[in-house]
């Protein structure tokens, strides 16, 4: 799947989250949604996205935001990730990539040279009717939260 863009319909997903409960994309229409892909719990960079999300949770909530953070991760292990960091929000996980690949969040990436596939971490803002508002790839993990509420102005 190709990125996506402002105005595209959000690719629906079900997926389980953190405390084995399903989690589907389309039963939050009419609320607004920040999904972000990241690719590993507790890892440095990914815990700094989770973290900055979780310490502006009362902001969200008041624009009406729903965080959901996505990853290759197993259930057991977004808990932990969870629990360790306190994160109150649904983490789900994707083993298959197959919702990353819909949402354009999962390709080629190098390191040290190497070339591999894994995560992007992407951020995208889902509207009330279930279209992007705010798409970001390759985001910081500190613009996650700056790139969603700038979406909102």
């Amino acid at each position: 799947m190709s990125e996506l863009k402002v105005g595209d319909k959000a690719p629906d997903f079900s997926l389980v989250n953190q405390n084995s409960e399903t989690v589907t994309l389309s039963r939050l229409k009419g609320k607004k949604v920040l999904v972000y892909f990241y690719p590993k719990a507790d890892t440095p960079g990914c815990t700094k996205q989770a973290c900055s999300i979780r310490d502006t949770s009362e902001n969200l909530k008041q624009k009406s935001i729903t965080a959901i953070g996505i990853s290759p991760d197993e259930p057991d292990k977004i808990k932990k990730f969870d629990d360790k960091y306190n994160l109150g929000f649904d983490l789900l996980s994707d083993p298959n990539h197959e919702t990353a690949q819909a949402w354009g969040a999962w390709g080629e990436k190098s390191m040290y040279g190497k070339k591999y596939m894994g995560i992007i971490r992407s951020s995208f803002l889902v509207d009330e009717k279930g279209r992007i508002s705010q798409a970001s790839y390759k985001v910081k993990p500190e613009d996650t939260i700056k790139n969603a509420l700038e979406a909102l102005e």
